[in-house]
């Protein structure tokens, strides 16, 4: 063979070349180009290439944008990369001030999305849900939709049993039963305001007679709240919990819960449905982690399921066990993903990655927060041969940073944290504080380009006498302004929304610099 004939692949054109290393992973990209010149210079002229790289190394995933939108790869590259470090120069300049009516100020059931207020509520009676625009601009047109509990279940009779909003898949679904009946029923909207979702299997979720109605439960505390009953979703899958608590549970060690997992789109039945016993119900929580992914935190331990097969009930991949201290509650922040509720005139073109998200616990009665690395749940296969029963040591540490819960927030792989500057005795008199941005994306740590601070170093804190430390590497950037103790915060994208504590709820918007 002629030593000066080129392989028969690098005769191939360049725009081959990089149709070809599309379809590969990006380590197997970054490998091909590390050790062949013409390669490696492909890659340095192929945005597409770079793309994909960036992508992965800001741990996001793209979006498929609708067929009129004709955004370059060489443009959704510098917009990535701008996007990267713009956070680490954010600034706090206001761009809207709302006042929100003070129904629409609890904190546990409202959000924000894409520029829009959420708001969604049950008692166990009745339901009301709601969301309104409050970004001038954000969207292509105003949202101002609501919903009471005649206009949230499509029978008559109904009692409330939970209700939740997912703007990202344009969906309101609202729970309830009937009274003198023990059905249950799942109702599909449009959060759009369109009646009936589009895009569902049908109108209704069947619940599964697993599940027992409050007709069921006689043995049961009659008087139960909307906490006995609990609706997720992320993407096309939605979740209801169920959980029963005897009239005297101060006597009993254990009591019964039930969860059952649909994927909406595809079908209205599912036999996905899940059972078992917790010794208290404020130590039990879900949420999903991705398409697959189902986690449960149960008696202080977080367990991993596979909701790969909706046919079967989910499967147990792990136990993670948690330090000494209980586990109170957890809040599950919903993903950024494409909003088909509001077009913006910024589209979305990226998302963040459900595996490598950040997921927050709230630590009681020592008021602190857990920021762990969901990436740690996707990892499993260093279980092969061990227990199932992970232990903290063996897990945590390394993933996972503590903090106090001061006004905090989580989006993608990033934490807003309000740090009181002054502290006071007097709890009439405001306290100052500061905003502060944490990025856990390992390309800020690495790739920061001189901006915000490096925090490796280990932090430990007593829970219960046991000394737990963490050391999940971070980016701290801070603003310079001050201002009063806020009520709640909300990091939405590229803004942060403020509801300041005073008399006239005023939410105050600010962007990113």
């Amino acid at each position: 063979m002629n030593q000066n004939m080129k392989p028969q692949f690098l005769s191939l054109t360049e725009d081959i070349h990089v149709y070809i290393l599309t379809f590969l992973l990006c380590r197997d990209i970054l490998r091909c180009t590390s050790v062949c010149k013409d390669l490696r210079q492909t890659y340095l002229s192929s945005s597409e290439l770079q793309y994909i790289v960036e992508l992965d190394g800001q741990q996001l995933l793209p979006v498929d944008l609708r067929v009129d939108d004709h955004t370059p790869i060489s443009e959704r590259l510098r917009l990535l990369r701008d996007e990267a470090h713009s956070w680490f120069k954010f600034g706090t300049r206001p761009v809207q001030t709302v006042i929100v009516p003070e129904i629409f100020c609890f904190e546990d059931e409202t959000f924000v999305s894409n520029g829009c207020f959420c708001f969604c509520y049950s008692d166990g009676l009745s339901g009301f849900a709601k969301i309104f625009s409050v970004v001038p601009g954000l969207s292509q047109h105003k949202i101002d939709h609501e919903w009471s509990s005649k206009s949230l279940y499509s029978l008559p009779n109904a009692r409330s049993i939970g209700v939740l909003m997912d703007p990202e898949q344009n969906l309101l679904a609202a729970a309830y039963d009937i009274i003198g009946g023990s059905d249950i029923y799942i109702d599909l909207l449009a959060l759009d305001g369109g009646g009936a979702h589009p895009k569902a299997a049908g109108t209704t979720l069947i619940v599964s007679p697993e599940l027992p109605g409050r007709q069921d439960a006689v043995r049961y505390n009659p008087d139960e709240n909307s906490r006995d009953w609990r609706l997720k979703s992320l993407g096309g899958h939605v979740a209801l919990w169920r959980q029963l608590l005897p009239y005297d549970a101060l006597d009993i060690e254990e009591f019964p819960w039930w969860v059952q997992i649909w994927d909406w789109k595809y079908s209205t039945m599912s036999d996905c449905v899940l059972s078992g016993t917790g010794t208290s119900r404020n130590l039990i929580d879900f949420c999903f982690l991705g398409s697959n992914r189902f986690l449960i935190i149960m008696n202080d331990n977080l367990k991993v399921y596979s909701i790969k097969d909706l046919s079967k009930a989910p499967q147990l991949l792990a136990c993670f066990l948690f330090p000494g201290a209980e586990v109170e509650f957890m809040r599950c922040y919903p993903p950024i993903l494409k909003n088909d509720l509001a077009p913006t005139t910024q589209r979305t073109i990226w998302t963040s990655d459900p595996a490598h998200r950040l997921l927050p616990l709230i630590i009681c009665p020592h008021a602190l927060h857990f920021v762990i690395s969901t990436s740690i749940f996707f990892q499993l296969d260093f279980l092969e041969g061990v227990a199932t029963e992970i232990p903290w040591k063996n897990w945590g540490p390394a993933n996972s940073r503590i903090f106090d819960t001061s006004g905090f927030d989580v989006c993608g792989s990033r934490v807003l944290r309000v740090i009181p500057i002054v502290e006071t005795s007097n709890d009439d008199e405001p306290v100052e504080c500061r905003l502060h941005i944490l990025d856990f994306c390992p390309s800020a740590v690495k790739h920061r380009q001189g901006l915000g601070r490096v925090v490796t170093e280990p932090s430990t804190v007593d829970l219960d006498g046991e000394s737990v430390t963490t050391l999940l590497p971070y980016v701290e950037v801070s603003c310079t302004k001050w201002f009063q103790q806020a009520k709640a915060v909300w990091f939405d994208k590229d803004r942060i929304y403020i509801l300041h504590n005073d008399d006239s709820d005023t939410l105050e918007v600010m962007a990113e610099v």
